[in-house]
């Protein structure tokens, strides 16, 4: 039967090694990913501590002015970093969808420890993806908890691309070369309360698929939430479990998986009017996005002379770079990234 809703699954039994373990819990993944492209996860190894750090150091940034908050503003608009403020984005725009913007702010960094001395992180091909982080001066502590959380991003998504591995019948370290030097990002979202109502088509986030290969959301049990469209066509909503992190495919996997598995169109939608000045609300979102130079072309086990692959090879710093821009630009383009097409939030 087909999952019309967003299943829990239980990483414990992977996490443990055994052999029996980990082929259950990648059934239920990969079934998971098939059917409606999320799922919750429990069991996952990450300290609850430090997620309540970074949910805190996360909202103190939010409270500061609008003015110091102002001086990380994205240095351009294919950055993946510093600060966005209300109204700045719209996803519906990276499906080419015009809408009124998105009503949250954002707070992103990219890749840490950057080595300095190594030209693959700093030639022309790399482009903006390992660009300077940058950190609010009066709140230093930020960096530092924000440091230890994009680790356990890390270390968590490696265990997911495993998990996905198997669950795609390939070696269990098949995706490990294409991650070694990742671009990823994790951002910081504020859905403010909403004591205006919003304009005809505006919500918190508008409906969009993510870009890369995974996204791992840790959200709030606040009005105004996400929602995710199954196959039936249904929006149905994500539940906020406590414990638990939200997992979703993105577009590279499921250009990998030749559409066998799904990147699903998703959104935040506004809370009710009666309940929009006590609905401020903070997402912590990882995006998993592979070396940019990783080619993403159909695996093997997704194709067939039945079933030929449906996309052409593109890279991953490619796909990411024309995808953000018109997110980030409200559908304009910059530098031609409309010829590299063919994110995000939570």
């Amino acid at each position: 039967m087909m999952l019309t809703d967003v299943p829990t699954i239980d990483l414990t039994p992977y996490r443990l090694g055994t052999e029996e373990g980990k082929r259950a819990v990648a059934e239920a993944v990969g079934k998971a990913c098939t059917d409606i492209g999320f799922l919750v996860i429990s069991g996952h190894g990450v300290p609850q501590d430090l997620i309540e750090r970074t949910y805190a150091v996360s909202r103190r940034f939010f409270a500061l002015p609008a003015s110091e908050k102002a001086l990380l503003n994205r240095p351009q608009s294919d950055q993946v970093r510093g600060y966005s403020a209300v109204g700045d984005e719209g996803l519906s725009y990276s499906l080419g969808e015009v809408a009124p913007p998105d009503l949250k702010e954002s707070l992103s960094i990219g890749p840490l420890n950057v080595p300095a001395d190594d030209p693959y992180y700093h030639n022309a091909e790399a482009g903006p993806h390992f660009a300077p982080n940058l950190w609010p001066e009066s709140l230093p502590e930020l960096k530092t908890v924000w440091s230890e959380y994009f680790a356990e991003m890390e270390r968590l998504s490696c265990d997911l691309m495993r998990i996905f591995a198997l669950a795609l019948d390939l070696p269990e370290n098949w995706f490990d070369p294409t991650g070694d030097r990742h671009i990823s990002m994790f951002r910081a979202l504020h859905y403010p309360n909403q004591p205006d109502a919003p304009l005809d088509g505006q919500m918190r986030a508008g409906a969009h698929s993510d870009y890369g290969a995974l996204t791992i959301l840790r959200q709030e049990n606040v009005p105004g939430s996400l929602q995710v469209c199954n196959r039936e066509g249904n929006w149905v909503d994500v539940p906020a479990i406590p414990g638990t992190f939200v997992v979703n495919i993105g577009d590279l996997m499921m250009q990998w998986t030749n559409d066998k598995w799904i990147s699903t169109l998703h959104r935040v939608v506004n809370p009710p009017r009666d309940l929009a000045d006590q609905a401020s609300r903070v997402s912590l979102v990882y995006f998993y996005q592979p070396n940019y130079d990783a080619v993403v072309s159909c695996l093997d086990s997704c194709q067939s002379p039945d079933q030929p692959a449906r996309y052409p090879p593109i890279t991953s710093g490619d796909h990411l770079t024309a995808k953000f821009v018109q997110q980030t630009t409200l559908g304009g383009t910059k530098d031609g990234a409309e010829t590299i097409l063919g994110e995000t939030a939570a």
